[in-house]
């Protein structure tokens, strides 16, 4: 009975941890960004986030941000119901100043990577560029000795030079007009 209780007392704990931590998980925000990524984050979202994209927010109910009232239309009016919750958001928004550091850091990031991303396509373009510069090149000359009527001579597959006949020549002249007009830009 010993170790049966001792079971039943480990199943109870695993449980206790299992809703603790189940409740920490439930006190966070959660909103859409302008990007339209879903963000998590245990602090408010910053204040240029608007009402209804905000998903979540800890206490499991959708939050009631308020934006500034609109000024009363007489300045004798007493203080409008209004004015308390747009008292409420300025905590919200000074507690969102840290966070709004965080957001500015990430940007950078996400800036730097976009660059450095950005600066390697182009030196691959430029690569590639740089090869068919050089393609085009060689197709042109082998192009103008074949136009000129020179003899061609080929390595086979044993490794012996032989004169190319009227349909190898035919087909290496298709074969070179093919890569000048793949890599010759005009």
């Amino acid at each position: 009975m010993d170790k049966l209780a001792r079971m039943k007392m480990h199943k109870l704990l695993l449980l206790a941890v299992a809703c603790t931590w189940a409740m920490g998980a439930a006190a966070q925000w959660q909103w859409t960004d302008k990007d339209g990524r879903k963000v998590f984050s245990d602090r408010p979202p910053p204040p240029d986030i608007p009402e209804k994209s905000i998903l979540k927010q800890p206490g499991g109910n959708r939050p009631a941000r308020a934006t500034a009232p609109a000024a009363p239309a007489t300045s004798d009016a007493a203080p409008s119901a209004g004015a308390a919750p747009a008292v409420a958001t300025a905590p919200k928004a000074a507690a969102s100043a840290p966070g709004a550091g965080k957001d500015k850091e990430l940007e950078e990031k996400k800036a730097q990577a976009e660059a450095a991303e950005a600066a390697k396509k182009k030196a691959e373009d430029e690569k590639i560029a740089k090869a068919k510069a050089e393609n085009c090149t060689r197709a042109r000359a082998a192009k103008a000795a074949f136009d000129a009527g020179k003899p061609i001579t080929q390595a086979n597959a044993q490794g012996e030079k032989i004169f190319l006949d009227g349909p190898a020549r035919a087909a290496e002249a298709k074969r070179i007009d093919e890569i000048v007009a793949a890599d010759c830009v005009r």
